[in-house]
């Protein structure tokens, strides 16, 4: 019997061996070296010199990474608000209406396009003399001068909303999913009652959307962390860095000022703040639901 259950378990990790070693040469060895790479003054050409905890004392004693901070800080609270938001209101408002999906579709469609894309579409809208800035003096609009890209915290700004275009259809597929999913019983008890309107959607709706809210927020969450493509496609971080957030950061100081090791100390910093945003959050929306799961127990 004890001979047998050895097979089994030569047979287990023989069917798990590969699958364990990929995932081994594919994330954690490149993690492990990049946090050596952190500790290490290298350019990129010359042997690695080990240096400690300089590179960090560095990053955080540069301006250029506390303005990047910053600028990732302002990206995690625009795309909460606005893609969230909107994809929230447009999931609400379309769901049961006849003809939904074709009023969803506009919302859609952006999503099929890359970061780069949309980066280069905006790129041209808000750029110095663009669509926006020619469409605003045409109609004699104030503001047909203003320096959408070029002055901070605005080129942040509009870069969120350029990057919102792109993801409130996703997020508003998301909360119809979980509209869907909703009991119609609870609801018809609670019209009847005379909740209707926003009073509908506050005490009931919206604590039965908590399952599609905590994916929608956890996944733009860790996504506003990681923004990197339409900064680098509308801005490369510029003027002088003010518009950098910590992914274009890393790149920078990585790809063009060749300090590989300071490189890799943002980019272990960065993936500190992402694990422990998301674990944080899935904690506490965790935790939220026992608790509520155990009144429910309590009152029944």
């Amino acid at each position: 019997m004890h001979s047998k259950s050895n097979g089994y378990q030569r047979s287990a990790w023989a069917f798990m061996g590969p699958g364990v070693a990929l995932v081994l040469l594919a994330m954690y060895i490149p993690v492990v070296y990049t946090m050596y790479l952190s500790l290490t003054d290298y350019n990129g050409l010359d042997t690695p010199q080990f240096v400690g905890l300089q590179n960090y004392v560095t990053m955080f004693s540069d301006p250029s990474f506390l303005m990047s901070l910053l600028n990732t800080a302002i990206w995690v609270v625009g795309t909460l608000i606005v893609p969230v938001g909107v994809g929230l209101l447009v999931a609400y408002l379309s769901f049961g209406l006849k003809w939904a999906s074709l009023f969803r579709i506009p919302f859609l469609i952006p999503y099929a396009l890359s970061g780069v894309a949309i980066g280069v579409v905006f790129n041209f809208i808000l750029q110095n003399g663009g669509a926006l800035s020619q469409a605003m003096a045409f109609f004699h609009l104030p503001g047909a001068d203003t320096h959408w890209l070029e002055v901070a915290p605005l080129n942040t700004i509009v870069m969120i909303l350029a990057s919102s275009w792109q993801g409130i259809g996703v997020n508003a597929l998301l909360f119809i999913v979980g509209l869907q999913s909703i009991p119609k019983e609870p609801l018809e008890a609670a019209r009847i009652d005379g909740a209707n309107g926003l009073r509908l959607f506050t005490t009931m709706i919206w604590p039965l959307l908590r399952p599609s809210t905590t994916i929608v927020v956890g996944l733009s969450i860790v996504n506003s962390l990681k923004t990197f493509d339409i900064v680098e496609t509308m801005t490369q971080g510029g003027p002088n860095r003010i518009s950098e957030t910590l992914g274009v950061t890393m790149y920078s100081d990585t790809f063009q000022n060749s300090q590989y090791g300071l490189g890799a100390a943002v980019a272990i910093f960065l993936t500190i703040v992402t694990v422990a945003a998301s674990v944080l959050y899935l904690r506490r929306q965790l935790a939220i639901g026992d608790s509520s799961g155990s009144g429910k127990v309590a009152e029944a």
